[in-house]
């Protein structure tokens, strides 16, 4: 599995309440989510997210309530993968069964500017800031969870393994 887009970055302690804001928790529709994704922190995120855009942040990514409707957000944005220097613990699992890929990579942010272009291989954890020349290394995947993304999350999986 690779992943490649323009890198879009957040810094620390970015809750799930601006990833996506309580007034729109009335609709579980992907769409409707993504249509308000990250409205409470960057205004424009809507208009500059394309298919593919990787989310680059700090520090616990995904803090706050441990709503699903946060990684639904981002992944019907277009986001392809979110990579920080490390994620909230309900907001990784919640991530994963919905079949948005995460990693931890704490260099990354450093390294890399908004708008950068990265190419992430789920198979190895190479993360290549194709813009910098600059490759890092973070755990891939177990195989497991390859295949519960693979199958769009875990309910595909089962679905799939049954």
């Amino acid at each position: 599995m690779i992943a490649k887009g323009k890198a879009i970055k957040y810094g620390d302690n970015v809750d799930t309440d601006v990833i996506i804001p309580a007034r729109y928790l009335n609709s579980s529709e992907p769409a409707e989510l993504a249509a308000h994704c990250m409205e409470d922190i960057d205004a424009d995120f809507v208009n500059k997210v394309e298919q593919g855009d990787i989310i680059v942040a700090a520090r616990n990514f995904g803090c706050g309530s441990s709503r699903e409707h946060a990684p639904i957000a981002i992944k019907a944005s277009g986001v392809s993968c979110v990579i920080a220097k490390t994620f909230a613990r309900i907001f990784y699992r919640n991530a994963i069964n919905i079949g948005l890929p995460i990693l931890e990579c704490p260099e990354l942010f450093e390294e890399t500017e908004e708008g950068d272009r990265l190419e992430v291989d789920f198979d190895t954890g190479t993360i290549n800031n194709i813009t910098r020349n600059k490759v890092f290394k973070t755990h891939p995947f177990p195989t497991f969870m390859q295949e519960i993304i693979a199958n769009d999350g875990l309910v595909g999986y089962i679905k799939k393994t049954i």
